[in-house]
């Protein structure tokens, strides 16, 4: 799952989304200097991750990259479902899309100072560029993949990942649309234990 995805699944709260948003740039016990909501959203992430790593549909989403992705096929995964979320937004939330990202976006700024500093550098570009809204489009999806091939620590064949994307379309698309309703129950179940 990808910023997209992991905004959604943390619900109503703007803390937990936050948390939920920033957890990639808190390494070990470092999530202990935020409040307790915040807390919870890096928590929410990390067992999102966690849960989506093993999980068989998942794996056999990654599977079908192994070949061109090699190690950056988990990674591409995560935004092709982040793309199925945004297309079929109206599936699974009543507000929006646009209205949506829009509102996280205006709230999440208000909390610039407790954002890590790689996140303060990198928000300003997706609102600049939407990423959350374009993530629906394929020219959106190609502009991710582009910024990523050129922050990748070793050499990636992710410029050419929305090609992998429209070739196995329909396969990722049911894929994610089998596994995305289990998450959510996942999810829900998690934020009743913290």
């Amino acid at each position: 799952m990808n910023f997209l995805a992991h905004i959604y699944l943390s619900g109503d709260s703007l803390k937990i989304q936050i948390g939920n948003f920033i957890a990639d740039s808190i390494k070990g016990k470092q999530f202990e200097d935020f409040d307790d909501e915040i807390q919870k959203g890096i928590r929410l992430h990390r067992a999102i991750d966690a849960y989506t790593d093993q999980h068989p549909i998942v794996q056999q989403s990654t599977e079908r990259l192994k070949e061109t992705q090699k190690r950056y096929a988990p990674v591409a995964v995560d935004i092709f479902y982040d793309h199925f979320l945004a297309k079929n937004w109206e599936n699974y939330h009543q507000e929006p899309l646009e209205s949506f990202v829009n509102n996280f976006y205006e709230n999440i700024q208000q909390y610039h100072a407790i954002l890590p500093s790689e996140v303060q550098y990198m928000l300003p570009y997706m609102i600049r560029q939407n990423w959350l809204y374009n993530y629906q489009k394929m020219k959106g999806i190609e502009r991710v993949f582009e910024g990523m091939s050129q922050r990748t620590s070793f050499q990636s064949n992710l410029l050419n990942a929305p090609q992998d994307l429209q070739t196995h379309y329909q396969d990722f698309e049911q894929d994610f649309t089998l596994f995305f309703p289990e998450l959510i129950s996942f999810c829900k179940d998690f934020e009743k234990e913290i």
